[in-house]
């Protein structure tokens, strides 16, 4: 990184430039720390690990944990000041198959299934406890279409509908000065909006510890509407419970767009993309008594999630820092500069 580089990026940090409204988080992994640092250092205040505090990057086999990425991830939060999310508890997806195995060969039941779920997240939570200020607890367990409401997984097969309630309770138990957050994808889409606003409502009236909702926020330049977003923030917001975003990009392609022609994103997709990041971020201002974190799932448009998905090789550029890790010209518009 030149000298120019770095001088432009001070004059336009973001953590700095929201530093009254909300924190500005990025997720990481094993490589992006190193690769990254400059620009997270610069930029982020909060982070979030993007696989390595999963079930099966920290818990592959029963008896064994293999915490070392996650402790990297957690001792470069501490070192630089940062705010560290945690991500995630319980997810149907990244669970090793063991936890729901019996031993014998067959399914492991209720309560063997309750065991490994409080082992698992107390020996988790407890370890971070002290860097870790919130966790998604529970992760994508809501359907995105149909009448059933929660998704099929092999936790609410071998737990039962109260598995949710259950992984709440014993985070809270294992640290009770955690924020724990509800986390899904979809959610400004009005059906499966009022299927997460009716779950962490029923939750809540059970007296379950659910502090807040993370909305997943993989948006593009297209959908959602800046209505939907709206009416999404306020329809959780009126639960009483803070809210976060919690894995940001705004993709240069519409969901059923599948070319893979483009090596860079057009002028066009650039200017629409800084138009979207504009709108968003003076709609989070307006929310920021209730929104207390806004994260990207990404620093920079070097490494991407959306990279060949869901088409595969194509790249995408979802970002608000380019594949060189310098600013967009939407970074200055989002700030007002």
């Amino acid at each position: 990184m030149t000298s120019d580089q770095k001088q432009l990026q001070t004059e336009v940090s973001l953590a700095k430039a929201f530093q009254d409204d909300f924190l500005i988080g990025a997720a990481v992994n094993k490589r992006t720390i190193v690769s990254q640092s400059d620009l997270l250092k610069e930029h982020y205040n909060s982070l979030t690990a993007e696989n390595e505090m999963k079930f099966e990057s920290l818990h592959p086999e029963e008896h064994r944990y293999t915490f070392e990425e996650a402790d990297r991830i957690a001792g470069f939060a501490r070192e630089n000041g940062m705010k560290l999310r945690g991500h995630t508890l319980v997810w149907h997806n990244q669970t090793p198959d063991w936890v729901f195995d019996d031993g014998n060969g067959g399914k492991a039941g209720r309560d063997l299934l309750l065991d490994r779920m409080k082992s698992h997240i107390e020996t988790v939570v407890s370890r971070y406890k002290d860097t870790i200020y919130c966790w998604d607890v529970v992760n994508e367990a809501v359907t995105d279409e149909g009448a059933e409401w929660m998704r099929p997984t092999k936790w609410l097969h071998g737990i039962g509908e109260d598995y949710i309630e259950q992984a709440f309770r014993f985070a809270h138990e294992a640290d009770p000065q955690a924020l724990l957050f509800y986390n899904d994808y979809n959610e400004c889409n009005p059906g499966k909006r009022e299927k997460i606003y009716f779950m962490v409502k029923s939750l809540l009236e059970k007296g379950v510890p659910v502090h807040g909702i993370g909305l997943q926020a993989h948006w593009n330049l297209y959908d959602p509407s800046l209505g939907q977003i709206r009416e999404a923030i306020e329809r959780y917001a009126s639960l009483g419970v803070k809210l976060q975003m919690t894995e940001m990009d705004v993709s240069m392609f519409a969901f059923d767009d599948r070319r893979t022609d483009l090596t860079e994103p057009t002028s066009e997709m650039m200017r629409l993309q800084e138009v979207r990041y504009k709108q968003f971020f003076e709609l989070f201002r307006e929310y920021k008594e209730v929104l207390t974190s806004v994260t990207f799932w990404g620093a920079a448009d070097d490494y991407t999630w959306l990279d060949h998905f869901p088409v595969r090789g194509r790249k995408n550029w979802p970002l608000l820092f380019d594949t060189d890790q310098r600013p967009k010209d939407a970074v200055k518009t989002i700030i007002g500069q």
